[in-house]
């Protein structure tokens, strides 16, 4: 059953900005997206998601993915600016900060105000980027706090790429195919 790509989502408009969804971007029912979100060409938040900006932007990359829970929020000048192809972990935590193109953001992995992940870079599962963190260009990151652990191999580069693809097939299969049914 095709379905409008914001059936069933929250949209809420807050301090006279309004979230903006591209016609090929895919939110999953029960996510919710408050004040200044722009989500980008073929990018998709999945279920349970909250992105919420009512301090400054959010801004989600073309054909970047935001897997179910994940939380993303601003504060004043701090904005979240996610680059294209992007893959955000399951119950990531999102503060305030940059990640360039191609990264992957592990499970639960935290990334605070200011921080900036560096492109076609792996934030490990757990992980947390403390406030004003720089992660260079090709790192693989882990720990608490998160530390440079070793330059990504292209092959893990490739896994990065890999992943959001994979992402692109999931949400056209939930966009095409998911149907709300009243609760049990």
């Amino acid at each position: 059953m095709t379905t409008d790509n914001l059936s069933h989502a929250r949209i809420i408009s807050v301090g006279g900005h309004t979230p903006q969804v591209d016609p090929g971007a895919f939110i999953a029912a029960g996510a919710t997206l408050v004040g200044d979100v722009r989500v980008l060409k073929g990018a998709s938040v999945f279920y349970g998601c909250v992105l919420r900006a009512e301090a400054a932007p959010i801004t989600i990359g073309e054909d970047s993915n935001v897997q179910d829970n994940t939380v993303m929020h601003t504060d004043e000048g701090k904005p979240v600016v996610i680059g294209a192809r992007v893959s955000i972990g399951h119950q990531a935590l999102i503060h305030g900060a940059i990640v360039d193109d191609d990264v992957l953001i592990g499970m639960h992995a935290t990334v605070l105000n200011d921080a900036h992940v560096g492109t076609e870079s792996l934030v490990a599962a757990g992980a947390i980027v403390l406030e004003g963190t720089e992660i260079p260009p090709r790192s693989l990151v882990a720990g608490v706090p998160a530390k440079v652990r070793r330059e990504m191999t292209d092959d893990g580069v490739e896994k990065v790429r890999q992943n959001a693809q994979s992402y692109l097939r999931l949400s056209a299969l939930h966009r095409d195919t998911a149907e709300v049914l009243d609760e049990l």
